[in-house]
């Protein structure tokens, strides 16, 4: 039920002008980094092996605020706004967001960012662990670690819409998102009222003491630039993100679904090899736990570490504690 909010919220907010300056962290530093064709915004700061942070939908860089504040102690970090998100740059097209580009978007990246030669870390949630999954497939040879949050893999997510009832209904929102319920976009648009979209993914934080105000507003103002959140809705449509049917969308009545193997045409391999951990919210309303079944199948290297009265946005809510999971998973004493 809060994803079908959510998507309603974002049906309502899909472009404003963008307004005030970001609210960089101490220490860390805006530019445009020119990676595979697009002009990438990208927050980054310390010294030392590179950690590269990837946001999902409809995020940006600033949800990783905490992580990058500790982690630059000892590391060179980076946040991009991922291809068409906040200010970085647009796809001209919906197939601009295909699957491989957005993969190749790391590679370009964490060339640019980090040393030749040299393995990188790689943390990401939701959309952007969902490239996570697939870079780590395509480039391993690339990375050292990888952590991803609430993020599924792209073949069990496959199992999972076309098995598991309750996912399926989870992800009903995508039906919208893919332009399938009948929603008017351009009238939407038009329009701009943030309130629910802000509440629903950053109220938990602002109740929790994690965010003031000001901090939601951050989130509010990427979502105000002028093509951000129709680029975030893009992710999904051109790679048919949403399930096969659901009970109340009939299969006949779905014109494309979410296919794991066409999303992933031409990766060699399936397997992730490099050592992986799972930080998971189990009370995540839109991914069930059942995208962690069986995953050792295909990430045969992997640590778990569940929190089981968080939701999607466990990384936001529970900084602290994540980034000691990942401290320790990393092998490092805390800072």
């Amino acid at each position: 039920m809060r994803f079908r909010i959510l998507a309603a919220a974002i049906i309502l907010a899909l472009a404003a002008p963008a307004f005030a300056a970001e609210r960089i962290p101490a220490g860390m530093k805006a530019s445009t980094v020119e990676a595979n064709g697009i002009k990438f915004h990208v927050v980054s700061g310390g010294k030392g092996p590179l950690m590269l942070f990837l946001h999902g939908f409809p995020a940006h860089w600033f949800m990783w605020r905490d992580q990058l504040t500790e982690f630059a102690k000892d590391h060179t970090v980076a946040a991009p706004d991922t291809r068409g998100v906040n200010l970085s740059g647009k796809a001209p097209t919906v197939d601009g967001y295909k699957f491989n580009l957005l993969v190749d978007d790391v590679k370009a990246l964490a060339e640019k960012l980090g040393k030749k030669g040299q393995k990188f870390t790689l943390v990401a949630h939701d959309w952007g662990g969902v490239i996570a999954w697939g870079f780590a497939m395509k480039y391993p040879e690339m990375l050292d670690k990888l952590v991803i949050i609430n993020a599924p893999h792209p073949i069990i997510f496959e199992r999972e819409m076309r098995e598991n009832p309750i996912q399926r209904m989870g992800s009903t929102y995508m039906f919208a998102f893919n332009n399938m319920d009948g929603y008017k976009w351009d009238e939407a648009m038009a329009k701009n009222d943030f309130a629910g979209l802000r509440d629903s993914l950053t109220g938990g934080a602002l109740k929790a003491g994690v965010y003031t105000v000001e901090d939601q507003l951050e989130w509010v103002k990427a979502w105000k630039v002028p093509g951000s959140m129709d680029a975030g809705l893009n992710y999904y449509r051109a790679n048919r993100l949403n399930p096969p049917f659901n009970e109340t969308h009939p299969a006949d009545k779905v014109p494309s679904s979410y296919s794991a193997k066409d999303m992933l045409a031409g990766f060699a391999n399936t397997q992730v090899t490099v050592p992986t951990l799972v930080v998971w919210g189990l009370a995540d309303s839109a991914l069930q736990g059942g995208n962690l079944s069986g995953i050792e199948k295909y990430v045969p290297n992997v640590t778990f570490k569940f929190y089981p009265t968080s939701d999607h946005w466990v990384s936001v809510v529970k900084a602290k504690e994540v980034n000691a999971d990942i401290r320790g998973f990393m092998g490092e004493a805390a800072k």
